[in-house]
């Protein structure tokens, strides 16, 4: 198992350390024949608690740490010392801690996530993924769910939109595959200015050699992204599985059973493999704004 931090250093660090410990800890309750409810006891909790910690959904107590171990027959001083020093590490808040005034507790795991990933894909209906979204067009974004007397909340949510961007030009960034819906390239979001210097951004992105943009055309008719928007995303940590994001009005579901994750896998390829080539994308988007252009001078 690896218990080092991951390359870079920070970034995800924190929500991924929680992940391996508490999958070390999962591993080695399984393997003293354990249950949930004897070591939540150990702990002075209960049985969810010892699931959200093997899940690291939580922070650790370096005492509950040392009683599992202890539990679990971890004796060697050198292990114990190492891992005591990892749930410490595991507590470090990520840079995304200083908005907590405008970030609900679901969506601060999934950042840790995507800053931890080094592969992201996703598929998008209505927007334009977040990592790829201008200032202007991701403030239009999040004054839709905001009142007009929202200002300083709503530039507050606009740079944290914007400082998750920096990922993408870090010295390890990871790779980007998101296929966008057209709905969402012809959806005038903060009105047609905003819109096409938003889609003239992601011609721009398509020249990034980390990231990779694909459209599934009106044309396609039905296919296997009816259910709505996904992420998929891969750590670099082989113990860690790949994790589905789903993103709901006051919540969001992650998905990490195998079989889910295949699902949306299979799901996310057929969708690919309808939607344009990634070396077509950027002349689509082109003709996407010649087309726009032409129709707001006939309209003049």
């Amino acid at each position: 198992m690896t218990t080092t931090p991951p390359e870079g250093g920070s970034g995800g660090g924190p929500t991924v350390l929680r992940m391996l410990l508490g999958a070390h800890l999962r591993r080695m309750r399984e393997a003293h024949g354990v249950t949930r409810e004897d070591a939540g006891w150990e702990i002075r909790s209960s049985d969810s608690k010892i699931s959200r910690m093997e899940l690291g959904k939580v922070s650790f107590k370096e005492r509950d740490v040392a009683d599992l171990l202890t539990l679990y027959g971890v004796t060697d001083t050198e292990e114990r010392d190492r891992l005591l020093a990892l749930s410490r590490e595991a507590n470090t808040p990520g840079w995304w801690h200083r908005y907590g005034d405008v970030l609900a507790g679901w969506f601060q795991f999934y950042l840790g996530l995507e800053a931890a990933a080094n592969l992201i894909r996703t598929y998008e209906v209505q927007f334009i993924p977040g990592l790829l979204q201008t200032r202007e067009y991701a403030r239009a974004v999040v004054q839709l769910a905001h009142s007009p007397s929202a200002g300083p909340e709503v530039e507050r949510r606009v740079d944290l939109r914007l400082k998750r961007q920096r990922v993408l030009s870090q010295a390890h960034p990871p790779q980007i595959w998101a296929v966008i819906d057209e709905a969402a390239l012809r959806r005038p979001i903060g009105g047609y200015a905003v819109l096409k210097a938003q889609l003239q951004a992601l011609i721009e992105a398509t020249e990034m050699p980390n990231v990779r943009i694909q459209i599934l055309p009106f044309e396609v008719g039905g296919h296997a992204g009816s259910g709505g928007s996904f992420t998929i995303l891969r750590f670099p940590e082989g113990d860690l599985p790949d994790i589905v994001y789903v993103e709901q009005l006051t919540s969001a579901l992650y998905l990490d059973k195998p079989s889910d994750v295949d699902r949306y896998g299979q799901a996310l390829n057929l969708i690919r493999a309808t939607s344009t080539p990634p070396e077509e994308t950027r002349q689509f988007i082109r003709s996407m704004l010649t087309e726009q252009e032409s129709q707001s001078a006939r309209h003049r």
